[in-house]
């Protein structure tokens, strides 16, 4: 099985984008992460970071012509703001998961909305790097049993 993780806008800028707030793993880190932990499922992952929505939608209808079984997405400020991002995901009708480093809930008013939320499905926040791997594997196990 293949996997595509998707990382949205200043996802690049990990490691030293308010370290308080989203950590100082890198995105090299968290995807050399998620490498190994494929590794150890049996299952292999391709990464793909753009700061562009439309980038991000083509990535997305590609995956479905690939024959991804599954995606990672943190779309960053466009879960907040991209319903064309929503709707690739709902067009391509992938299982996805949506992941966020820090806990959106928890933040300011105008982050606590997802229009990403009701395409996927479950959505992992507040953990960090470690949040993908947990998302990683619950999707995984979700399409294997």
């Amino acid at each position: 099985m293949r996997f595509l993780v998707l990382h949205g806008p200043n996802l690049n800028l990990l490691g030293t984008r308010e370290p308080d707030v989203y950590g100082r793993a890198t995105l090299a880190d968290i995807d050399g992460g998620l490498a190994g932990l494929a590794g150890e499922l049996g299952v292999s992952i391709e990464s793909f970071q753009s700061n562009h929505e439309g980038a991000l939608i083509d990535r997305i209808h590609a995956a479905a012509r690939e024959g991804i079984a599954g995606i990672l997405i943190n779309p960053g400020a466009y879960t907040h703001t991209s319903i064309a991002l929503r709707d690739a995901l709902a067009a391509v009708a992938i299982p996805a998961v949506e992941v966020h480093l820090s806990n959106i809930h928890a933040r300011e008013s105008f982050r606590r909305r997802s229009h990403i939320a009701p395409v996927v499905v479950a959505q992992i926040a507040g953990f960090g790097a470690a949040g993908y791997g947990l998302a990683l594997r619950g999707l995984v196990a979700r399409l294997k049993g």
